[in-house]
C-alpha cells in the first residue's frame, strides 16, 4: 500500500507561503543538479495528492499541485459536496470533511506509489490522526518572518526520526519518518 508523506518547500523559519499565500519567494536560488535529482525523485514517486480545496471549489491555474507534472489524481478536502472536476487529464475529487477518507482514497489510487499531503491544515490533521509515514521538506535559504506555517497549531508532539539529509547549492533536503 502507498506511503503517505507531507512534502513541502519551506522557508528556513518554517513558512510554506507568505502572508497572502504567495510562493514567489521560493524562486531565484542557486540550484545544483543534485538538488533537482532529489526533488525529481520524490515527485516521480507520487501517485496521488491530498490537499485543501479553495472556497469556490474550482481548479485555478495556480492551484494545480506540482504544476500538473505528476498527472496523478487529487483529493481535496471541502465542507460541502461537489462533483469531481477533470482538468488537463487530472481528476480532482472533493472529500467532505473526512481527511481519513481522503487519505484512504488517495492510497488506493496511488497503488504502490506515494501519497503527497499538501497544505498546513490538511498536513496537521493527517499528523494528528497518525496518517503520515514521512515528512519531506525542501528548505530554501530565506527568513520570511511571517506567513503561513506548515506545522504551527499541532495539538500534540510528533516524534520524528531522521531518514535522510542532503544539501547541495542553496537548498537543504530533509526527510523524517514519523514515529508517534
Amino acid at each position: 500500500m502507498a506511503k503517505v508523506l507531507i512534502h513541502a518547500t519551506v522557508s528556513l523559519d518554517g513558512f510554506m507561503a507568505d502572508e497572502s499565500g504567495g510562493v514567489d519567494w521560493m524562486n531565484g536560488f542557486a540550484v545544483d543538479p543534485a538538488d533537482e535529482t532529489v526533488v525529481t525523485g520524490v515527485v516521480g514517486s507520487i501517485g496521488a495528492v491530498v490537499g485543501g480545496a479553495n472556497k469556490t471549489q474550482t481548479i485555478e491555474d495556480g492551484e494545480v499541485p506540482y504544476g500538473g507534472i505528476i498527472g496523478a489524481p487529487v483529493f481535496l478536502m471541502t465542507h460541502s459536496a461537489h462533483e469531481p472536476i477533470v482538468k488537463d487529464g487530472i481528476t480532482y475529487n472533493f472529500v467532505v470533511e473526512d481527511v481519513t477518507e481522503a487519505v484512504n482514497a488517495a492510497k488506493h489510487a496511488a497503488g504502490e506509489k506515494w501519497v503527497s499531503v499538501l497544505g498546513g491544515s490538511v498536513s496537521r490533521q493527517c499528523l494528528e490522526r497518525g496518517l503520515v509515514d514521512e515528512i519531506v521538506l525542501d528548505v530554501v535559504p530565506i527568513l520570511l518572518g511571517r506567513g503561513i506555517s506548515l506545522f504551527t497549531g499541532l495539538s500534540e508532539h510528533i516524534t520524528l526520526e531522521r531518514a535522510e539529509t542532503s544539501a547541495f547549492a542553496s537548498e537543504v533536503h530533509l526527510r523524517y519518518r514519523v514515529l508517534a
